[in-house]
């Protein structure tokens, strides 16, 4: 395992590192493997045998699978799993060639762990220290995030895949059912009966990373035109309506949604935690009336929001989040309200230090007019009718 940018450390402070901290044995993984823990990630080389001196808390293990070089030596989807580590623990894992994946199962065999234990000395030349380097970030990224909060939202099977793994919906296992489906041998007339044909597929039970769900319809049930119209420019409905599904006894978990879906997509590359960061993000940003309530809330999402975007290279903006302007227009909006009637006076302070924080980094505008977006009265010349 390569090991640059390591901190240099004192020689007392590493032994007790050792001592007290945990430690990862990894056994079988394949040279070349790419693997990391947290904000860092090596190639496996041919003596690893996992990792030390880790500080005790949450931690994200992920890891991709490489093909030979006589096969082409591809990079396979990332792997990641959230552990919760405890002073002095050790967790053995055995890679699992068939599954090119990490069997866990031998932490549970107390004999193993044990010998395990006894040897530790003689496997420190196999084991890759902890990044200590990325540590102060990893924990600015993680802070709301707590280990009854992640085995929540992670999959039942605890393996967080950057792929779906999908099958079909139906399984077709009678001559019956196959007999059913639409014909493939002749040619298609359309994408769309193209895209007909093709089977319906549906993420394996037990994979699916269980997100608070955003209510489609903003507004509650028996609304008013007036009211619907309302809670579409205000989202405070909807949004208190996830937090009393999801979050009731404590509102501030929602900040650690926020950062679970963002560690999936910055570090376990799942699109799907993007997209969920950007559904919670728009929520929280559009909510006036929350706002007002919710000082708390709102001062913890400034501080997430800062670290997060602090991690992005200003040029990742230009191609995924600031599609169709989302990341700027939300923001804008946060601001506007922040400055609005009723805001508590630090709450209005820290977004005003934010703003100004962001304008001079991404030289993002957020005074622009807001009128630029609203419709175009066009003169028509006379004699021209629109139907």
């Amino acid at each position: 395992m390569a090991n640059s940018n390591s901190v240099d450390m004192d020689p007392d402070v590493a032994l007790r590192l050792f001592e007290e901290g945990a430690t990862l044995v990894l056994l079988g993984v394949p040279q070349g493997t790419e693997l990391g823990i947290d904000c860092k990630s090596w190639q496996v080389g041919p003596r690893f045998k996992g990792v030390k001196m880790i500080p005790p808390g949450l931690h994200f293990l992920h890891y991709s699978s490489v093909n030979s070089p006589s096969c082409g030596g591809e990079i396979g989807p990332k792997t990641g799993l959230f552990l919760t580590l405890k002073p002095k623990d050790i967790l053995l894992a055995n890679w699992d060639p068939k599954e090119e994946d990490l069997d866990f199962s031998a932490s549970l065999n107390e004999e193993e762990v044990s010998q395990i234990r006894a040897t530790l000395q003689d496997l420190d030349p196999h084991l890759g220290p902890y990044p200590y380097e990325v540590m102060r970030k990893w924990v600015s990224l993680t802070d709301r995030l707590s280990e009854e909060l992640v085995n929540n939202l992670q999959p039942l099977s605890g393996r967080i895949c950057a792929f779906s793994d999908v099958i079909p919906e139906l399984q077709l296992r009678h001559t019956k059912d196959r007999a059913e489906q639409p014909r493939n041998d002749t040619a298609c007339q359309s994408m769309k009966e193209g895209l007909n044909r093709l089977p319906r597929m549906k993420q394996r039970e037990g994979t699916e990373l269980r997100f608070s769900l955003i209510p489609e319809k903003k507004y509650p049930a028996g609304a008013t035109p007036a009211e619907i119209t309302q809670c579409s420019l205000d989202l405070s409905y909807a949004l208190e309506t996830v937090l009393e599904k999801n979050h009731e006894l404590q509102p501030l978990n929602l900040l650690g949604e926020l950062q679970f879906a963002f560690v999936c997509f910055l570090i376990g590359n799942v699109y799907e935690g993007f997209e969920h960061w950007k559904s919670l993000l728009a929520l929280l940003c559009r909510s006036e009336e929350a706002m007002r309530k919710r000082k708390e809330l709102y001062l913890g999402l400034i501080a997430v929001l800062y670290h997060q975007l602090g991690e992005i290279p200003p040029d990742f903006f230009v191609d995924i989040v600031s599609q169709s302007n989302f990341l700027t227009s939300t923001l804008q909006d946060f601001f506007q309200f922040s400055s609005g009637p009723g805001i508590d006076g630090t709450l209005r302070k820290r977004a005003e230090k934010f703003k100004a924080h962001l304008t001079k980094k991404f030289r993002w505008d957020f005074d622009a007019d807001l009128d630029d977006c609203a419709p175009v009265v066009v003169e028509l010349p006379d004699g021209v009718t629109v139907d």
